[in-house]
């Protein structure tokens, strides 16, 4: 018997460590998870419908911190360009330095170096403009869209203004790659502009980190869990036997 309690006591000393080492990790991944997403992203509400249905006006949006260099066709970025009010807007991206953007195309798309670009995400099917328009994106610039078309107040509104629409690269606070609230939803990036000079971006590192968060917290929930579990199980059984004799007297 002697040797079975030592067995049955290294047991329960290996499942405290083990529960221990998984509550530590657990609160390891949560908390690095935490900190390194509040240290690459800033929250942000979207201030108008321009983006619809992509983002929704006064969602709750998270955007990676980026330098306006890393930006590339079909980002949804937020920027700030004095000379659009100088407070923050949420456009998408559709032309970089150097291209000749232009709408619309005999099937009503819009063409970027002549080739047409296919946008599932814009709210109104049909023609990617309702007016016609063709900008020249000077080097260092970009040339901003809404993806509601018929009320965003983007770069065709500025057309005659001396960068003909687009704005600096300098002027890039942040790419969005999520909605956090209501929809929870991730922003993919356009394919249609993979084909173009530059492809598309790399996502963001949201999705590992919000993965390393939930792996944190089944860990920490886990290892919780384990003491009171493993302390009934180990209780010992009532027997039945005296509730017998009981009976018998």
């Amino acid at each position: 018997m002697g040797a079975t309690g030592r067995t049955d006591d290294g047991r329960g000393r290996l499942g405290s460590r083990l529960s221990g080492a998984a509550v530590a990790l657990g609160c390891l991944l949560f908390l690095g998870g935490f900190v390194w997403g509040a240290l690459v992203y800033q929250p942000y509400t979207v201030p108008t419908g321009s983006m619809t249905p992509t983002v929704e006006a006064g969602d709750k949006v998270l955007a990676q911190r980026v330098d306006g260099s890393e930006v590339r066709r079909g980002d949804v970025v937020v920027f700030n360009d004095p000379e659009w009010g100088n407070t923050p807007m949420v456009k998408r991206v559709v032309g970089v330095g150097g291209d000749k953007v232009a709408c619309c195309g005999e099937d009503g798309r819009l063409t970027v170096n002549g080739i047409p670009i296919d946008e599932p995400y814009l709210r109104s099917p049909g023609s990617a403009s309702a007016q016609d328009f063709t900008a020249e994106v000077p080097k260092g610039q970009l040339f901003l869209l809404g993806d509601d078309r018929t009320v965003s107040l983007d770069s065709r509104v500025h057309l005659e203004d001396a960068m003909h629409g687009s704005v600096p690269r300098s002027a890039v606070e942040s790419r969005v790659d999520a909605v956090a609230w209501p929809l929870g939803s991730m922003i993919d990036r356009p394919e249609a502009f993979a084909a173009l000079p530059g492809g598309i971006s790399s996502a963001g590192p949201l999705g590992i980190q919000l993965t390393a968060m939930a792996v944190g917290v089944v860990l920490i929930l886990g290892g919780a869990a384990y003491g009171p579990l493993a302390a009934r199980a180990a209780r010992p059984k009532r027997s039945a036997e005296p509730e017998a004799a009981a009976h018998v007297r």
